[in-house]
């Protein structure tokens, strides 16, 4: 009998857990919707940020790196125009990553 009631006593404090949690993160997805739709769109909003990359003219997969690596494409570290002669294939790629 004592061994039932700790049980139910866990199961009643997980399932307490695990409904305080997804109220938590239902909160926080709302909180993210209405930053994106009030800025129109999240990297645009961190562009305009003091300090902060001038992500424009980069492609999805460039600003998903450097906003989740803070890899910075190469050409954009150049300080020079955006083409540098050389192609995609031939760019050094990065060693040792995820």
């Amino acid at each position: 009998m004592k061994n039932d009631t700790i049980t139910i006593l866990l199961a009643v404090v997980i399932l307490s857990i695990a409904v305080i949690q997804t109220m938590q993160i239902s909160g926080m997805t709302n909180s993210l919707i209405k930053d994106v739709t009030a800025s129109g769109s999240g990297s645009s909003k961190a562009a305009s940020s003091p300090g902060a990359l001038d992500t424009t003219g980069w492609t999805a997969d460039e600003v998903m790196n450097y906003e989740m690596h803070g890899i910075i494409p190469a050409r954009a570290s150049s300080g020079g125009s955006s083409s540098s002669g050389r192609s995609a294939a031939s760019a050094p790629t990065m060693v040792g990553g995820c």
